[in-house]
């Protein structure tokens, strides 16, 4: 029996990357045997500008995509990203989606996109008054890796008097929910330390064994011949540490034969590019298309993702997906005890914690020496991701879950 799904989200379709991209999957997977209504706002991620072919409309757009009913509304989105920017981007969203839920009139389950937090406040209002089950799927926790990646001052009052609040309501709003659902393992103890609810349901991101294969893939324009490409492909954010980056990049001018690569926005992509501007093997692009990225990913010689530290379990990188899954080494840093950890593990690539610049540097010349070993983890690697993360088991575990809540 069809089921009338609304999906509270502030990315989606055309955003292709990331949250957006995963959200406009599933809600095409649950649109062939259920009506879906998807409320969001503009596209404006990873460029953290509203995109161009949507700048001039109205400030409510409804779209149709695939048999999916998109209702939009226009939510103000800051060009540099400050606490107090970030929060008028949220609250002006809630406003807008807040609005857009009375054009809902019947619905069996709500489910709501976190980060954002406080769109849960419309995804509860919303589903009290149609008499629907309320799903929450926690994709990041906003607010722990803005304190985590130190875009808020810990040192600071408001920031202290900010933290308590949002943590309280944090609190209040997962208790309404009927079941959460997040991305990793370490995330759904996190779920069970921020509220009381039980039914904490695993949820992780997937991958299509169709889109990302190397056997069908050709080599990118961004790739020169003859190098040893070094690729990061992604948001280029405040939570990876570009200050190893940049020491690991200083390291390796001096060899020729390697070049690094890297495909993205964010915002700090231009504070990045002025650091690296004396660097003559760093070569920087725009995020390429859904349909490139088969190619890009495995043109690349070794995948690279540095992570602070002291950044833990805040998400499980999409992007490493896709990394394993083609074929090609990864070389990631960050938390010993983060979910990367557990996924990336010695039979398929490195992962290295509390890394040293020479560490790196050794790893890198190590792999591009040896071709075959290097060939041997990433075959693992990919074995390994589909068997875990492919999007028809995934996606068939969250149908089955979303039929027993509804049906409950």
């Amino acid at each position: 029996m069809k089921k009338n799904i609304t999906i509270i989200t502030a990315n989606f379709y055309p955003e292709d990357t990331a949250i957006g991209l995963y959200t406009t999957q599933f809600a095409e997977y649950l649109a062939v045997d259920n009506q879906v209504t998807v409320l969001t706002g503009f596209p404006y991620y990873p460029q953290w500008k509203i995109y161009t072919e949507y700048q001039q409309k109205e400030n409510i757009v409804i779209e149709y995509l695939n048999g999916i009913k998109i209702i939009r509304s226009k939510q103000y989105v800051p060009s540099k990203v400050t606490l107090i920017k970030r929060l008028k981007m949220i609250f002006s969203f809630v406003l807008g989606i807040s609005k857009n839920k009375n054009k809902v009139k019947e619905c069996d389950v709500v489910i709501c996109l976190v980060p954002f937090t406080f769109s849960i406040f419309t995804a509860y209002k919303l589903a009290k008054q149609t008499n629907a089950k309320l799903w929450i799927h926690i994709q990041d926790f906003e607010f722990d890796l803005a304190f985590e990646s130190g875009i808020f001052k810990k040192s600071s009052l408001i920031s202290f008097m900010t933290q308590k609040t949002v943590y309280t309501i944090e609190r209040f709003l997962l208790n309404k929910a009927n079941v959460i659902s997040t991305i990793s393992n370490q995330m759904m103890l996190k779920v069970s330390e921020k509220s009381n609810n039980k039914d904490v349901f695993y949820f992780p991101n997937w991958i299509s064994k169709e889109k990302i294969n190397p056997e069908v893939a050709q080599k990118h324009a961004f790739f020169k011949d003859n190098k040893f490409s070094l690729l990061y492909s992604g948001n280029i954010g405040e939570k990876q540490d570009w200050n190893l980056f940049l020491s690991v990049a200083e390291r390796l001018q001096n060899n020729t034969n390697i070049e690094i690569i890297i495909v993205g926005n964010g915002g700090y992509l231009n504070t990045l590019k002025e650091r690296c501007k004396m660097l003559n093997n760093v070569t920087f692009h725009d995020l390429v298309p859904y349909e490139e990225l088969n190619n890009l990913l495995c043109s690349a010689s070794l995948h690279f993702l540095f992570q602070k530290n002291e950044v833990l379990d805040t998400l499980m990188p999409s992007k490493l997906l896709g990394m394993m899954a083609s074929t090609r080494p990864c070389l990631v840093t960050g938390n010993p005890k983060s979910e990367v950890a557990k996924v990336l593990t010695e039979d398929c690539g490195y992962y290295i914690a509390n890394p040293s610049t020479e560490t790196i540097y050794e790893i890198i010349n190590r792999i591009s020496q040896n071709e075959i070993d290097s060939s041997k983890l990433g075959i693992k690697a990919r074995e390994k991701i589909i068997n875990q993360f492919s999007d028809s088991k995934v996606l068939a575990r969250f149908k089955e879950k979303i039929n027993e809540i509804s049906n409950a």
